[in-house]
């Protein structure tokens, strides 16, 4: 067959990509067209997404696909991270940009939102873990300090709804980016009319709910005549980046556990239906919506900012190493001589991040790491057992063992902290790709454009198209020793 082309646009917290992926009917290859950064600003004291610049370099990427021998496209499909949206009013027009879900105006909703809905209530409509950044959330501090954006808006659109709106004029909520915000009933896949009522929130503020594959439009005419001729048409992929990338996992059965490797790991598995239980309350596992109406049933753990804001810090103090002399000082260190709880707040805002590990340690009664090896060796370990604690629970939750997990995502390139994952969690582990949430987000378009049949297919074939790494347990009780100092820790906190 002619290959078939079509235009990803993945846009992350600090940066986006246009990519070119092309299917020739037996493997799909990635190109990258257009990078662009896509940091968040401060106006008025408010942090806010630039969206209009976004939109700008999202223009630029289809320009040149018009330019190019990219211009007979299919296809355009936006992914974005999760529960942050913009307002239009009545006439069409975005009220405002869009606020950042780090901006300071959700400190203290939670215990706020008490008034509206009980947690163990709102946790039982949307299955969703207390973030409080969360969509509802955002949406109950906009009515308490600016309820002229919620009383005077037409629809709330949600970061890849707004943009692909933006191309063509048509309103509508992708059902797993909807699914991030806690406004959504779990188990019908609908937004919850309940919920709603408790809030005071408007039900026609939000658009319709569609499916991963729905066609939202043709790009509009005053759009063509910036960008060129481009007759692509816009379609839904799974809008959340982390959605795109779980479609993308080459998993060899339907029974998997995976994690997304990056700043964060997401760790969870796909189910069919969302499991909602004192259990998963208590753990703080989320239901997010998934391809062919599935369910993400997940946790985000504290991933390799760890690493990278260490890696910062030491640059910082003049000595600048490679990620690999990193690994290469992790792997020359004694093992197990410190542990932390990868998840504590200590460690989740940027700053002397090795001081802050070494004065954990001093508190814990433990081994204080002495240089950046023994640092490293603590960073990769915990997390491993961290991802051990959140298995178990994945598996106690399900009522089985799980039996593999697939890391997809930057830190599939992560070796020592990929055999460490096995180790620690005593199953196979198998990598790849590295590039998930652009492969995810072209398989909904191949897909949607009936080239490839369904998920299990495109699975197949992204297996095909990438080089998968395997690890396999090993030492396995020195882990369960180092397992019961790390229970220890995390349960004092």
């Amino acid at each position: 067959m002619a290959k078939l082309k079509m235009l990803a646009i993945d846009l992350g917290a600090s940066s986006g990509r246009g990519i070119i992926g092309s299917f020739d009917g037996e493997k799909i290859t990635l190109d990258v067209n257009h990078r662009f950064p896509s940091e968040p600003v401060t106006v008025a004291g408010t942090f806010t997404w630039d969206v209009l610049r976004i939109f700008h370099e999202i223009k630029n990427s289809i320009r040149k696909c018009a330019l190019s021998d990219d211009k007979n496209i299919k296809s355009i499909g936006i992914d974005t991270w999760g529960v942050d949206f913009g307002f239009i009013d009545k006439k069409g027009k975005l009220m405002a940009n869009p606020v950042h879900y780090r901006d300071t105006r959700t400190e203290g909703i939670i215990d706020y939102c008490d008034r509206f809905v009980s947690k163990d209530e709102l946790y039982n409509i949307t299955g969703l873990q207390f973030l409080n950044f969360n969509t509802i959330y955002q949406l109950a501090a906009s009515m308490r300090d600016e309820p002229v954006y919620v009383n005077n808006a037409d629809k709330m659109l949600f970061m890849p709804d707004l943009l692909n709106y933006f191309l063509t004029g048509e309103k509508f909520a992708e059902y797993t980016i909807a699914s991030t915000g806690a406004i959504l009933d779990a188990k019908s896949r609908q937004v919850s009319h309940e919920l709603l009522s408790k809030f005071g929130i408007p039900e026609g503020l939000f658009a319709p709910i569609v499916q991963p594959g729905h066609t939202v439009g043709k790009i509009l005419p005053e759009i063509l005549e910036d960008v060129g001729d481009i007759k692509a048409d816009v379609v839904n992929v799974a809008a959340h980046d982390t959605a795109s990338a779980v479609l993308a996992v080459p998993a060899k059965s339907d029974d998997f556990i995976f994690l997304s490797s990056g700043t964060w790991s997401i760790m969870g598995s796909e189910v069919k239906d969302p499991i909602i239980s004192d259990a998963s309350f208590k753990y703080n596992f989320t239901n997010e919506g998934g391809v062919e109406n599935t369910i993400r049933f997940s946790k985000n753990i504290t991933g390799l900012w760890l690493k990278e804001e260490s890696k910062r810090q030491w640059a910082r103090e003049g000595k600048d190493y490679t990620h690999d002399q990193l690994s290469d000082m992790a792997l020359a260190s004694k093992p197990f001589q410190s542990l932390i709880d990868p998840d504590n707040a200590l460690f989740a805002t940027p700053g002397n991040l090795p001081r802050r590990i070494a004065e954990y340690c001093k508190t814990t009664n433990q081994h204080v790491p002495e240089n950046e090896g023994e640092i490293m060796r603590c960073i990769f370990e915990s997390l491993a057992l961290r991802y051990r604690y959140t298995v178990e629970c994945i598996d106690e939750l399900k009522g089985h063992k799980t039996p593999f997990i697939n890391i997809v995502g930057g830190g599939t390139r992560e070796v020592i902290l990929n055999q460490f994952a096995s180790d620690a969690c005593g199953r196979p582990v198998y990598t790849g790709p590295v590039e998930a949430t652009a492969m995810g987000n072209i398989a909904a378009q191949a897909i949607a454009a009936g080239e490839i049949k369904n998920v299990a297919e495109a699975r197949e074939i992204i297996a095909a198209s990438t080089d998968i790494g395997c690890y396999e347990p090993k030492n396995t009780e020195a882990w369960d020793e180092a397992y019961e100092r790390f229970k220890k820790l995390i349960h004092k906190a």
